[in-house]
């Protein structure tokens, strides 16, 4: 899985959401490490505690998160807390 393939994912699941994925090392192909870093901007996430907005992150992501990512660092916002 790619950085992009995250993004998707991720957008399409939560609503209004925008992300941006990045490898925040470098991946080591003779192990399937594969650790993303993800920023995610929504509106879904107003009124939401930050546990509550990672678990809408880990609920687009599905199987992903048992199959094709091994770490996710992830940093969400509602549009307000971004731009302020």
């Amino acid at each position: 899985m790619d950085t992009d393939e995250v993004e998707r994912r991720i957008e399409a699941g939560i609503p209004d959401a925008e992300a941006s994925v990045t490898l925040p090392r470098v991946p080591d192909e003779d192990h399937e490490d594969a650790h993303f870093a993800a920023v995610v901007v929504s509106t879904a996430f107003e009124g939401k505690s930050l546990v509550e907005q990672h678990q809408m992150v880990y609920d687009a992501l599905g199987d992903a998160m048992t199959d094709d990512i091994h770490a996710l660092e992830m940093k969400t916002y509602t549009p307000e807390e971004y731009e302020g």
